[in-house]
């Protein structure tokens, strides 16, 4: 299959893998490392654009006059966001935090085209979690499929934790699929 027109600004394998499960492989991928502190005040919804969009003016900056598609997804539990667990015991505070709780899983992507434009996209779901007892976070945490994430790996042996899922599961995984191949086919990438 051939790579398409555009640069992918994301080390993540999950959505590498979601693009290319829709026929998008992209021609490069360039990560872009930025700051991913949360701004006093920030909500969920401000952050994870603001990520997206950062990522993506990294990249375009570092490859001018090309596609670039930059994405970020946060689990958010109220207005709190989960950042990325560093060690075991984090986790452990993560898991017990979502245990039997609904979750919010947001994911923005932001399309920069080669004449600059920028197009963006914010996709929430919703995860319910049952109730976890202290073997089963155990459990959880011991499998380290966390690790790079924040909060969990819905792809994973997570799944067997969720009770209920409301809205996309691309985007729970780490990209909202229909909108991203709609912004795709809005440049003319098909």
């Amino acid at each position: 299959m051939k790579n398409k027109d555009f640069i992918l600004a994301s080390s993540s394998p999950q959505r590498l893998a979601l693009l290319k499960q829709i026929g998008y492989t992209p021609k490069k991928i360039k990560p872009s490392d930025i700051d991913e502190t949360t701004l006093k005040g920030e909500t969920p919804c401000m952050y994870v654009k603001r990520m997206a969009l950062e990522k993506a003016l990294k990249c375009a900056k570092e490859n001018p006059k090309q596609n670039i598609l930059a994405g970020d997804t946060i689990v958010a539990v109220g207005n709190r966001i989960l950042h990325k667990a560093q060690n075991a015991e984090e986790q452990t505070k993560v898991m017990q935090l979502l245990s039997g709780r609904s979750s919010r899983v947001i994911s923005a992507v932001c399309l920069i085209d080669k004449t600059g434009k920028i197009m963006k996209r914010c996709v929430e779901s919703r995860v319910i979690t049952k109730h976890m007892n202290e073997e089963e976070i155990a459990c959880y945490v011991a499998s380290n499929e966390w690790q790079g994430c924040c909060g969990f790996k819905i792809e994973g042996c997570f799944a067997g934790y969720v009770r209920k899922i409301i809205g996309s599961y691309s985007s729970i995984v780490g990209l909202p699929l229909f909108e991203v191949q709609n912004l795709l086919k809005g440049i003319g990438i098909k």
